[in-house]
């Protein structure tokens, strides 16, 4: 497959153009007009932010995509499925709250809000796309109704896939309540005792009663365990590890393929900005000082080369002083990582997997070119 072209720009902006209407710029030069908008639904995925957490977009960004598609004939929506943990998004009655209270109400972006999945996570369409991990994904049912997908994604560190970006935005963000469990469900994590202290912080984040505490320490029941690794984060002492090696790889497999399940047959075009680069998701009901500085804007028909190059100019830049990366090169050291940010940032996950099978299954190329604007 030849090169695919990827559209940048810094957050640098002048009195003649803001960052709103440098983001506006960096679609139409990336291609957004070729898209057919006339009458059609298009959903802009998003992550609307965890309650708490204030790494999430500004909700302005979205206001510029939702004008964009309405200028061009469409009909927008902003949209995102419920998640799997206790927090503020697990049906939609609150992931509508927090959507709203994060800024992300009509007013504000010019466009609705539709929870992709319904009021408790079961409205979903069963997507045939027979690839290796995943022969039928669980979708979002809005998300699959529309005529256009857009992802606009913020660019961040995650337990357990390495990186947050377009690929991740779409196959695990887009995936019904049972779509995030068929992807979460072949790694399992278990408690190592001798770490373990008994806080119950592991116990509090799980919506499915799986930790318990006897004698002050956890184990995790693996009947009720669904996978999700909400419980890898919370811990203090780091005692939960996942069951073993592989169960990273096969999430990113299976995350790989539902966004496969979401983009298939439909136009697409995907939007990614580096900034307020935390070390978490924004699924964290908190976000800790970025990890790095603030990158830029970019675009492209391609996700997979969006992503590469998302994490290629991330590896390019500084440490920040006293952040969770900065802490974690000190601990490991920087020889054998240098340079590979989003693995130091949290050293169980790897993020490559991801974007080589996605490459595999036909959604784009990691060869890209860099267009700067």
């Amino acid at each position: 497959m030849a090169h695919s072209d990827v559209y940048f720009t810094t957050f640098k902006a002048t009195g003649q153009e803001n960052l709103l209407k440098k983001l506006h710029r960096l679609m139409k030069t990336a291609g957004f007009e070729t898209i057919d908008f006339t009458d059609k639904y298009a959903a802009i995925k998003i992550h609307f932010g965890e309650y708490g957490n204030l790494a999430f977009l500004r909700p302005n960004y979205a206001r510029v995509v939702a004008d964009y598609v309405k200028e061009l004939g469409g009909k927008p929506f902003l949209t995102d499925c419920n998640t799997l943990y206790v927090g503020s998004r697990k049906n939609a009655l609150d992931h509508l709250d927090t959507a709203y209270m994060n800024g992300f109400s009509p007013l504000q972006t010019g466009c609705h809000v539709i929870i992709a999945d319904g009021l408790k996570g079961t409205d979903e369409a069963l997507v045939p796309i027979d690839l290796e991990y995943v022969k039928e994904a669980k979708i979002g049912q809005a998300i699959m109704d529309a005529d256009v997908v857009i992802s606009l994604s913020h660019f961040k560190g995650h337990e357990s896939a390495g990186f947050g970006g377009a690929l991740k935005n779409l196959g695990m963000g887009s995936g019904s309540r049972s779509g995030k469990m068929e992807q979460h469900c072949d790694g399992k994590p278990f408690v190592k005792e001798e770490q373990c202290i008994g806080c119950g912080s592991c116990q509090r984040i799980c919506a499915h009663s799986a930790p318990v505490i006897e004698n002050r320490k956890a184990h995790i029941d693996q009947n009720k365990c669904v996978g999700c690794g909400r419980c890898l984060a919370v811990c203090p002492k780091n005692a939960i590890k996942p069951t073993f090696q592989d169960s990273n790889k096969l999430l990113n497999y299976k995350m790989a393929e539902y966004a496969y399940a979401v983009c298939k047959d439909r136009p697409c075009f995907h939007i990614t900005l580096i900034c307020d680069v935390s070390p978490c998701c924004d699924c964290h009901a908190e976000n800790d000082i970025p990890i790095i500085p603030d990158v830029g804007m970019l675009a492209s028909f391609d996700p997979v080369a969006l992503d590469q190059a998302c994490v290629d100019l991330c590896n390019k830049q500084p440490v920040i002083a006293g952040s969770q990366l900065d802490e974690h090169l000190k601990e490991f050291g920087h020889a054998e990582h240098d340079h590979e940010h989003f693995h130091m940032n949290h050293p169980d996950s790897e993020w490559k997997t991801c974007l080589e099978h996605a490459e595999k299954i036909g959604m784009g190329t990691r060869d890209y070119k860099l267009i700067q604007i």
